[in-house]
């Protein structure tokens, strides 16, 4: 049973993430094309974009969190934190070394990488038992 609590959380937490990604890519997308903006101000924009609708989804549906906004949220903004800072490491390291012609790319690849580590982080950190 635990085994399809969790693929069924994946599910959900993918569903909640194309959310997320089509949220986040469209600020991203605006802040650089249309705005002007550099790379680091529009990724941070994009992704706190993303990372409200992810807090509301996930834990009232994905993880179900019965424990207090409060208590689930603080841990939230920490493990996004984290893996904000590894994925915007990643983004860096792409726009240094990469032969993609647009950056906008790197930023996708980014984003996987994020959403990867960021739902363990939030499965077992964030929503993990006792919580």
């Amino acid at each position: 049973m635990q085994k399809k609590t969790a693929f069924l959380q994946l599910i959900k937490y993918g569903i909640v993430g194309v959310s997320n990604t089509l949220i986040s890519m469209i600020v991203i997308y605006l802040l650089l094309k249309v705005a002007g903006m550099k790379d680091g101000p529009a990724n941070f924009i994009g992704y706190i974009a993303g990372l409200i609708n992810s807090f509301i989804w996930n834990r009232k549906w994905t993880f179900r969190s019965q424990t207090s906004w409060f208590k689930t949220f603080v841990p939230f903004i920490i493990v996004f934190v984290v893996c904000y800072a590894l994925q915007y490491g990643l983004l860096m390291w792409l726009n240094t070394h990469s032969t993609s012609y647009d950056n906008y790319y790197n930023h996708l690849i980014g984003m996987v990488f994020f959403t990867i580590i960021n739902f363990f982080a939030n499965k077992y950190v964030t929503f993990g038992k006792g919580r």
